[in-house]
């Protein structure tokens, strides 16, 4: 006999509540609507999301579009059981795609699973993306959430986000004027950002410290939730950058790869970004794991941002005014570097100075 009596079984004696998931829809239609936007203004709830692209202003816009998660940083932020800023950590990761391509991101959608729902912690989440999307100036403008018993362990989630901007046409990035001697400006990052860790993990595991304990580079905070700290989202002054001085040739979001991977993806074969680690300033959260679980710069460098997420590449006669808007909107900015000629296959990315870990 089924728990719900003669008539056999529910959805319900399967795992899914559907009450539940109703209960979440309310906890979070204020948050999504703190999100809207010129363009965006309808409610949640829909078949699918709209936006008008019209009513935001753009006359021949080409779309672009990024979709991304938070990787392993999910399973720290679920063992310390602190679920308000993954959500930041989503949109994040997916707006930093779009704006260095010269694109507004325009609105996001989330895909949020999990074994059996918790209706708070699912409101803690979405909160942390409507916080994100704020930040970015881009509409939530629907989601999903599936519940789906057997596929997770108990607590357990993943997230997905999916993000879509717009740029007028003639106005992507890269340029196409990239040139030797050109400038590196390189945006502070606000710590591990959402890349490396698994091996994040493996570190804390062998230093023995549990997420509760003092964090060891950030005094007065826990350690899980120092390295919950949230991805930097860069959207509002680089925009702010590229209209107001339109000398941003390129940018790069330094992601997982590092300054290796990520750098030569923006460049003409032809050139190469002369890195001077000197320059970077390294977080302490950096230095305590190069330390702690005995990392290597090189390794450091091709699996972590070391304290810079994003750069820009400028014209050596302009990088004073666009490093003047940055700061004025609240970016640490270094001088990071510079374009050189590069010869047939030799890397897009070359090192001189010494990272100080």
């Amino acid at each position: 006999m089924s728990q719900s009596g003669r008539n056999g079984l529910t959805y319900s004696d399967a795992g899914v509540d559907i009450d539940a998931g109703n209960l979440l829809v309310e906890k979070i239609k204020p948050a999504v609507r703190s999100t809207r936007r010129p363009g965006a203004d309808g409610e949640i709830g829909g078949f699918g999301g709209l936006f008008d692209l019209k009513a935001a202003g753009f006359t021949d816009p080409v779309l672009v579009a990024a979709n991304d998660g938070v990787g392993t940083k999910l399973k720290i932020a679920i063992d310390a059981d602190y679920h308000e800023t993954v959500g930041i950590d989503l949109v994040a990761m997916c707006v930093n795609d779009l704006v260095v391509q010269g694109a507004e991101p325009l609105f996001f959608l989330d895909y949020f699973a999990t074994g059996k729902l918790d209706p708070e912690q699912g409101a803690a989440i979405v909160g942390g993306i409507a916080a994100g999307c704020r930040e970015a100036g881009c509409a939530l403008i629907g989601g999903e959430t599936a519940e789906m018993p057997g596929m997770y362990s108990s607590g357990d989630y993943d997230l997905a986000g999916f993000a879509v901007g717009a740029a007028e046409r003639g106005r992507l990035l890269p340029a196409g004027d990239i040139a030797e001697g050109d400038i590196i400006l390189g945006l502070a990052s606000s710590g591990v950002h959402s890349n490396g860790f698994s091996l994040v993990r493996k570190i804390v595991e062998l230093s023995g410290l549990g997420w509760e304990a003092p964090a060891p580079f950030a005094e007065g905070t826990a350690l899980g939730e120092a390295l919950l700290t949230p991805t930097r989202i860069y959207v509002k002054p680089l925009l702010k950058a590229i209209r107001e001085t339109g000398a941003v040739k390129a940018l790069a979001h330094i992601t997982g790869g590092g300054f290796p991977e990520n750098i030569p993806r923006v460049l003409p074969k032809h050139l190469a970004a002369e890195i001077d680690l000197a320059a970077v300033k390294v977080p302490p959260v950096f230095s305590w794991l190069a330390k702690t679980g005995g990392v290597e710069a090189k390794e450091m460098l091709r699996t972590f941002n070391c304290g810079v997420g994003m750069i820009a590449v400028v014209s050596a006669e302009n990088a004073a005014a666009v490093t003047v808007v940055l700061e004025s909107e609240g970016e640490k900015i270094i001088t990071l570097g510079r374009m050189i000629g590069r010869a047939e296959g030799a890397p897009g990315t070359v090192y001189k100075g010494t990272l100080a870990l």
